[in-house]
């Protein structure tokens, strides 16, 4: 059993994650394609905060209703896609600026209502959630310096006092976006602390159950097995010193002595014999609070690590490739495969992502390369035929 683990979503307003332990049904995961982003939080605030605005400004569009309509779905549709763009950060900051474009649009072409700069404090929100406050604060100057400028060109009442009411709303927004973030990411790194506790604790128990059965096999030879023996050579004096042929309540008892010991043997044999560190579990519990990727794990039959550092060893490079497939690869799916050739164990490691540039060894792969060193192994990166990374190592089993 894989220990529970708190999974840990993205931030608000993202895509669904994906699971651990199973692929949903094909008509399930075509649902969550769709639905996904209509279902998060924010974006139904927002939806319903477009339809509140609609409403407020039909009346004063008069002939530039279509216009008006137009910019306000693409306004909305485009809100949703540039929720699915978190892997592109270039289209992504493009979609922010042409989501600023037409909310200031709108204002232009309902500048009296006061309702349409709503837009501005819906897109401040999103800039707060996906950025930090360095790039928010530069980015909500400029809008608001050009929700000015629009209010005064279409001859608003007091667009000076309009702007700073709507930026206390906008600083309210983005105060409560930021610490959302901040709430979030801090839960992920505590997720993946208790993942990584879990992990340890699974190898760990491991091998004190080892320890614990190799102690009880000692004692079970050293003690019971030496008077065992002095008992049956006690017995067979005995029979030896009968005139005329031992009793045969002494043959059976010298009998049962001797099939006793031979059980004894056996079952000290089977306590010393190494099965190994349990070391899917192990992975799987490392794995389970990543929304992505999922772990496909295949190990061989014939592979038993009974060393806890060279377990180790392999966890802690698996999590090493689990981060660096979510942060940097997109991938959606990581395979690790751990087999054994002679007295050493190949481990491959394969994300269906792809990299962004050409392959570089940050502090992460190299700290990889210096444990697996450490542990006597060797280490290799490559990139694939579809351009994601390949970690391919080997360890002394």
């Amino acid at each position: 059993m894989v220990p529970e683990v708190t999974f840990c979503a993205g931030s608000v307003a993202r895509t669904g994650r994906a699971t651990q332990h199973g692929t949903p049904a094909p008509w399930r995961r075509a649902m969550r394609g769709h639905l996904a982003p209509l279902l998060q939080p924010l974006n139904l605030a927002a939806l319903l905060t477009l339809l509140t605005v609609a409403v407020s400004i039909h009346g004063e569009l008069g002939s530039q209703r279509p216009l008006g309509w137009a910019l306000l779905l693409g306004f909305s549709a485009l809100f949703l896609v540039v929720d699915t763009l978190s892997a592109r950060p270039l289209l992504r900051a493009t979609g922010y600026v042409v989501l600023a474009l037409i909310a200031l649009a709108l204002v232009a072409l309902a500048p009296r209502t006061g309702t349409s700069p709503v837009l501005l404090v819906i897109l401040v929100a999103a800039l707060a959630i996906d950025y930090p406050p360095s790039r928010v604060l530069p980015a909500a100057a400029l809008l608001n310096l050009a929700l000015y400028l629009v209010l005064r060109a279409g001859g608003h009442a007091a667009p000076a006092l309009t702007v700073t009411v709507y930026l206390g709303f906008q600083a309210f927004a983005a105060l409560v976006a930021h610490y959302a973030r901040s709430a979030e990411q801090a839960r992920d790194r505590l997720a993946l602390v208790n993942a990584d506790l879990l992990a340890t604790r699974a190898l760990l128990a491991d091998s004190a159950r080892d320890a614990e059965r190799l102690r009880f096999a000692r004692e079970l030879h050293d003690v019971a097995g030496h008077k065992l023996t002095a008992l049956t050579l006690n017995l067979r004096a005995l029979a030896d010193r009968q005139q005329g042929g031992a009793p045969t309540e002494l043959e059976v008892s010298r009998r049962l002595a001797a099939e006793l010991m031979d059980d004894l043997r056996e079952l000290v044999q089977q306590l010393r014999d190494d099965r190994g560190l349990d070391l899917a579990t192990a992975l799987r519990a490392l794995a389970a609070p990543l929304p992505r990727p999922a772990l496909r794990l295949v190990i061989d039959d014939d592979v038993r690590i009974g060393d806890p550092a060279t377990a180790d060893a392999l966890l802690r490079m698996v999590q090493e490739a689990l981060t660096n497939s979510a942060r940097h690869g997109q991938a959606r799916v990581l395979e690790v495969r751990i087999r054994r050739d002679g007295p050493r164990l190949e481990v491959s490691i394969e994300d269906d992502g792809r990299l962004r540039g050409p392959l570089r060894e940050g502090n992460g792969l190299a700290g990889m390369r210096e444990r697996l060193a450490a542990a006597g192994g060797q280490l290799a990166f490559s990139t694939s035929a579809g351009g994601a990374l390949r970690i391919d190592a080997s360890l002394p089993a």
